[in-house]
């Protein structure tokens, strides 16, 4: 890759962060231009920051040091030739605090004032604001902003705390490496899985959509907890998102492409034109030994899902990410100890609040009859709006924690009660 092949120059886009040191950063070293493939660092200070990975968390942290901290010089490793990939993200407006909203507000996609949920015994509306972010409009706002810090279609083979091995063979070397490449496997994390394909449509005729449903549990179920998704992205454009949470990912593409076509026909829309779609497995945590996770994770600074940040029941990781990059762009000492012990606190605070929310996990996963999993959500969906904007953002009281468990279960008692003492992965890996 050559200087002039290089992405994003800086001074492209409305609210550029245009220094001397990012200007400077653009000059390559003259002796390396023979090798295409290499990844060609600026002259001067060595590197302070390699984030490996330019999805949501790493490119959140980039913008931030973008912006708030000129100081640092750092470099954005993506492997594909987009930063942020190709996903919708979606967070409630009472997920995250005000300053952090309107520092968002560039890369927003779309909002919306209310929200809908349908199941086969409850239709409701939520008059609470919802906002997404498409990764089109990420990378448009952002990568100007990175300039030559991002660099595009760079495949990494291995990371430690401060180098970065490439595919090429060229080793990399900074202060800290950050490893933000989602999620990976571990042995004490035990999980279900929300799978789902999207995709964006274009009608044939305007929908007349004002809001977005966020869970239509009407549908057929089929072996686990199915809903569609559903963002009106214009009069004419849909997100139609076909999501089940299952105990492992056996379905396939054509089935869940299938079910988004015969979803539309339902409601009596026709696809004139799918302009993109976009597919995931977010990771749902049951239980977990989260000493031994970080234990295993070697001092290797990381972010996002690789983190395990993220809401353990709605899979929601947006709110997570944009805390950490704050709380991290702010650290005096952006060296890998310093870095590592940070995110490790972050994410332990977390794991800490969220144990109720593994509980729920287990119940819903464990507990009852797998095609009736919607009936727990239903159920959930009939309590207060204040009480469901603090389950979004993992904020909940005592008495929230007591009014979502106490009348009529949705699962039988006792297989709740069993699904609840399964707190060790090892137990829910051999659960009978």
């Amino acid at each position: 890759m050559s200087a002039g092949e290089l992405p994003g120059a800086a001074g492209q886009a409305t609210g550029v962060h245009d220094d001397a040191r990012v200007h400077a950063n653009a000059r390559v070293h003259a002796d390396a231009r023979a090798d295409s493939n290499a990844v060609y660092l600026p002259e001067g200070a060595p590197l302070d920051l390699i984030l490996v990975g330019g999805g949501l968390a790493n490119g959140l942290l980039a913008w931030r040091l973008a912006t708030e901290r000129p100081d640092v010089n750092f470099l954005v490793l993506e492997g594909s030739e987009h930063l942020g990939g190709n996903h919708t993200w979606s967070f409630h407006d009472s997920d995250i605090d005000p300053a952090q909203r309107a520092w968002l507000a560039p890369v927003i996609s779309c909002s919306w004032q209310s929200y809908q949920v349908v199941f086969p015994e409850r239709q409701r509306t939520l008059h609470s604001g919802y906002a997404s972010i498409a990764s089109d409009d990420f990378a448009r706002v952002v990568g100007p902003i990175l300039g030559e810090r991002l660099r595009l279609g760079v495949a990494v083979t291995d990371v430690t705390p401060t180098s970065v091995r490439l595919a090429t063979g060229q080793t990399l070397t900074a202060a800290a490496v950050v490893d933000g490449r989602g999620p990976r496997a571990s042995e004490h994390l035990a999980l279900g899985y929300q799978t789902f394909l999207g995709q964006e449509v274009r009608l044939a005729q305007p929908h007349g959509m004002t809001a977005p449903i966020i869970m239509d549990a009407s549908v057929p179920q089929g072996g686990g907890y199915r809903f569609v998704y559903v963002l009106p992205f214009g009069p004419d454009r849909l997100l139609i998102e076909d999501t089940h949470y299952v105990d492992h990912h056996r379905l396939t593409d054509d089935i869940l492409r299938a079910n988004v076509t015969e979803y539309a026909r339902s409601k009596g829309w026709t696809i004139a034109e799918v302009i993109r779609e976009e597919r995931g497995s977010l990771p749902i945590i049951l239980a977990g030994d989260t000493d031994a996770f970080w234990a295993d994770i070697g001092q290797q600074p990381t972010t996002g899902l690789r983190a395990a940040l993220f809401h353990p029941t709605t899979g929601y990781s947006l709110p997570h990410a944009l805390r950490l990059a704050w709380r991290l762009a702010a650290l005096p000492d952006l060296r890998a100890p310093a870095l590592f012990a940070a995110i490790r606190d972050e994410a332990r605070q977390e794991w800490r609040a969220q144990g109720y929310f593994r509980l729920l996990n287990r119940m819903l996963f464990l507990a009852g009859r797998s095609d009736d999993r919607w009936r727990v959500m239903q159920r959930f969906y009939g309590l207060s709006e204040g009480l469901i904007r603090r389950f979004y953002a993992g904020r909940l009281a005592p008495h929230d924690k007591l009014r979502i468990l106490v009348g009529k279960p949705p699962v039988p008692v006792a297989q709740a009660m069993k699904a609840a003492l399964a707190v060790h992965p090892h137990r829910i890996r051999n659960y009978e």
